[in-house]
C-alpha cells in the first residue's frame, strides 16, 4: 500500500515507522514546510492519505484530499464542528474517510468498557461520574477528542447530562472534564464514579505513540479500495 502522510511531526514520523515495518510504502509527506505539494500530481501516488496536523489546518487539509479523491485516515481534532460538512462531500464525492479522536486498538477497547460501565452506573444515583485526562504541555486542544469522545460516550446513558465542560464547577446538567498538560504524558484518561462509600474508576494509559500510530496504520489498510465513511468499531469488528 502507498501512503501519503499529512503532517510529519511527531506523530507522523510514528505512523511511518509502522507503515514502513508493514511492509507499507510512504510516496508523499507533508509539513509546514512543502504545503503546495498536496496537488493532484503528487497524491495520486498514494492508494490512502493519512492526516494528522492541528485544528487550524486539518479541516482545509481534509476536505482537499476528498477533493482529490484520495481515502483519507484523520486523527486530528479541534475541527469537528465542521463534521457533516466533511461527511456531505464524502458523500457527494463517493470518496472514503475515517475519523477517530484516538486510533489506538486499546482506547477503542477502553471507548466500548465506558460505555458499559456507565451503563451499569447509571440506576446507582449515589455515584457522580467526572472525567479527567492527562497530556504533554504540546498538546494544542483541550479538552482531548479522545475525552470528548468518552463523554460523548456516558452521556448516551446519561441522559440529563446534556454537556460537558472543561474545569470549572459544572451544573448538574454537565460533565466536568478536568484537563491537565503535564510532560512527557502521551496521554492517560480516567473515568470515575464516586459516592461516600467507595469510588469506581477506569483508566487508560498510553506508554508512547506506537499504539496510535499502529492504529491509524491498521485503519488506512482497512480503507483502501472501499468507499464510504467509517469508524474504528467498523475496522475493529467491535
Amino acid at each position: 500500500m502507498k501512503i501519503a502522510l499529512v503532517g510529519y511531526g511527531k506523530m507522523g514520523k510514528a505512523i511511518e515507522a509502522i507503515a514502513l515495518e508493514r511492509g507499507h510504502e510512504v510516496v508523499l509527506k507533508i509539513d509546514e514546510h512543502n504545503q503546495n505539494e498536496l496537488d493532484k500530481e503528487h497524491i495520486e501516488q498514494a492508494d490512502v492519505a493519512i492526516e494528522f496536523t492541528g485544528p487550524h489546518t486539518a479541516y482545509d487539509n481534509i476536505v482537499k484530499l476528498l477533493e482529490l479523491g484520495v481515502p483519507v485516515v484523520s486523527g486530528s481534532t479541534g475541527w469537528l464542528e465542521k463534521m457533516d460538512t466533511v461527511k456531505q462531500l464524502c458523500a457527494g464525492k463517493n470518496g472514503a474517510f475515517i475519523y477517530a479522536s484516538n486510533f489506538s486498538v486499546g482506547v477503542n477497547l477502553f471507548f466500548e468498557l465506558n460505555k458499559k460501565l456507565a451503563a451499569l452506573m447509571h440506576p446507582h444515583k449515589e455515584y457522580k461520574v467526572v472525567m479527567e485526562e492527562i497530556h504533554h504541555t504540546q498538546k494544542r486542544d483541550a479538552p482531548s477528542g479522545t475525552a470528548i469522545t468518552l463523554a460523548e460516550g456516558v452521556m448516551e446513558t446519561y441522559a440529563e447530562l446534556n454537556k460537558w465542560v472543561n474545569d470549572g464547577q459544572p451544573q448538574k446538567d454537565e460533565l466536568l472534564i478536568v484537563s491537565k498538560r503535564i510532560d512527557p504524558a502521551p496521554g492517560t484518561h480516567t473515568i470515575s464514579y464516586t459516592s461516600d462509600i467507595d469510588d469506581i474508576t477506569i483508566t487508560h494509559t498510553a506508554h508512547n505513540r506506537k499504539g496510535f500510530a499502529l492504529g491509524a496504520v491498521i485503519a488506512a489498510e482497512f480503507l483502501k479500495d472501499k468507499k464510504g465513511i467509517f469508524t474504528m468499531k467498523e475496522v475493529l469488528g467491535l
